[in-house]
Order: structure tokens, then C-alpha cells, then sequence
């Protein structure tokens, strides 16, 4: 896993996908696509008996051997030093061979450039060290960043 991660409160979570539509509007993702998945499932009873829904965040998970850094023929999926793996735009020929081996099912194809993307962290926010969309974006702050000491 990278040294970053996005931790999910999702006692506090409200499921009103500000998360997803910031994304959307910060990287430019195409209608049909998202970077990353807010999965809501229910309704179910909790303990009590109350109605409830089952609430899951899934951005990509940066994972510490990511499959589809090795799977890429181009080089363009690659991992920096800090853990997180990204796309070299100018390397990416679209083939998708990192969609096939993500287990997270996290990169994907837009048709209109031919080329991935994937959920970065909003790296350039990062680096200058601010937070992904997805977290500023969230109303009800069910969503943090979660950087080294």
C-alpha cells in the first residue's frame, strides 16, 4: 500500500456522491466513467432492527505488489517510491491490460482520449501538499487523508 490512504467513515457518510462527482469534475472523467465507487447496499437491518444501508468507499487502493504495474507492456503504469501508482499518459497505448489485472477493477478505458485513467490521490494536489477532490468534496467529512508523519 502507499504511505497515503483515504480513510471511510462510513458511520458518517450521507451516500450523496459529492466524493464522485468531485473526482469527476477535478480529472476531467468522461460521463459513464468514475475513478472511484461509492457502493451502497440495502436497505438491510442493523442490530437494532432499523433500516440501514451498507456503505463501502472504493478509490484505488495503491496497492503495495499492484498487479497491473507488471501487466502494462508500455511501461506506462508505474509505481513511485511513496506507493502510489500512476499513469505516464505519453507511455499509455490503451491496450488494458491493467484493467484485466486489477483485482479492484480500478483503471478504465475512456474511449474518447484511447488511453486509461485511474484514481491517483490527485497527485498534483498532493504533491503540493493538499488532498485528493474526493475528500475536500465530501459534505458530510465522511472521507479523510491519510498522509506519513
Amino acid at each position: 500500500m502507499a504511505i497515503y490512504r483515504i480513510k471511510f467513515d462510513k458511520k458518517r457518510c450521507i451516500a450523496c456522491d459529492a466524493c464522485l462527482i468531485h473526482c469527476k469534475v477535478k480529472n476531467k472523467v468522461p460521463t459513464g466513467l468514475s475513478l472511484n465507487r461509492l457502493i451502497a447496499e440495502g436497505p438491510v437491518a442493523d442490530k437494532d432492527g432499523k433500516p440501514t444501508a451498507k456503505l463501502k468507499y472504493q478509490p484505488c487502493m495503491h496497492c503495495k505488489k499492484p498487479e497491473c504495474v507488471p501487466a502494462c507492456p508500455t511501461g506506462a503504469m508505474y509505481q513511485r517510491e511513496d506507493g502510489l501508482v500512476l499513469v505516464n499518459m505519453d507511455l499509455c497505448d490503451g491496450c488494458q491490460s491493467c484493467i484485466a489485472a486489477c483485482p479492484w477493477d480500478v483503471p478504465v478505458f475512456n474511449a474518447l482520449t484511447g488511453k486509461i485513467m485511474k484514481c491517483d490521490y490527485c497527485v498534483d494536489r498532493v504533491d503540493a501538499g493538499g488532498t485528493p477532490a474526493c475528500v475536500t468534496g465530501c459534505t458530510a467529512s465522511a472521507l479523510s487523508f491519510v498522509r506519513p508523519e
